[in-house]
């Protein structure tokens, strides 16, 4: 089961520069047995080596905007690491309420309208860099996702970038806020580190991102966004289910 979950996030996040967290920690707590608070953090080693993989991929590519990126990714430093100190105090029902929530609203973003560029100058730019930054930074230590399904969307409407640029851009603002958010999280609330589960889980991570710009140019983006946003509206109705259910008993 983590080989395969992990093949999924892989692919997610090579194809799409998001994703992956979103999949990854429902796997981690309903697949494979973790707590929500041990799954985030699981989810951010995870999420953190496959976006370096997937970002070196695109980078050879050139379809990467450093600037960007790096303005993006700057301004979620301090709140993701501020976010991934107070998970720690989040009782787990809330931290697994919040998940769903952001689950439903990733499946809206992808089987949404395509998004389309926009034309913003410089200043307007950079600010809208800085609050998306922000606000990524905080859905990344909190909930132990890297925020791509939001962050691509964001950098082709609000930062005028194209949609092959904006997925590898993305990947580098993952990569940065979970690096952030997994160093954070292991120095103010130590969780053991299950190996057996998560070591296969990222190993197909790895290889299946490699990939994962392969497949983006096989298949219509607007196919594979579709079909990872029926999987993630699927991930939301389940969680919610068993929340429900857990409440009623």
């Amino acid at each position: 089961m983590a080989l395969v979950a992990g093949g999924v996030v892989g692919l997610a996040m090579g194809a799409l520069g998001g994703g992956g967290g979103v999949l990854a920690v429902p796997a981690l707590i309903y697949l494979l047995g973790m707590t929500p608070s041990a799954a985030a953090t699981a989810s951010l080693l995870i999420v953190s080596v496959t976006s370096v993989v997937a970002l070196s991929r695109h980078a050879r590519g050139g379809d990467i905007c450093w600037r960007t990126g790096l303005l993006f990714a700057g301004a979620g430093v301090p709140v993701s690491a501020g976010a991934a100190v107070l998970s720690g105090h989040v009782p787990a029902w809330l931290l697994t309420a919040a998940f769903a929530l952001l689950a439903g609203v990733a499946s809206v973003v992808l089987l949404g309208t395509e998004p389309t560029e926009s034309t913003v100058d410089a200043p307007v730019r950079a600010a809208r860099a800085v609050g998306a930054g922000a606000g990524l930074g905080a859905v990344t230590g909190l909930l132990g996702v890297g925020g791509g399904f939001l962050a691509v969307p964001t950098l082709v409407t609000a930062l005028s970038l194209r949609m092959r640029v904006a997925i590898g851009t993305s990947l580098l603002v993952i990569a940065v806020n979970s690096l952030v958010a997994l160093g954070t999280r292991l120095a103010t609330t130590p969780t053991p580190m299950n190996w057996p589960v998560i070591a296969p889980f990222a190993a197909a991570a790895i290889l299946a991102a490699w990939d994962g710009r392969r497949l983006s140019a096989a298949l219509s983006p607007t196919t594979l966004r579709r079909a990872f946003g029926i999987a993630l509206a699927l991930v939301a109705t389940a969680m919610l289910a068993d929340l429900t259910l857990h409440a009623l008993r």
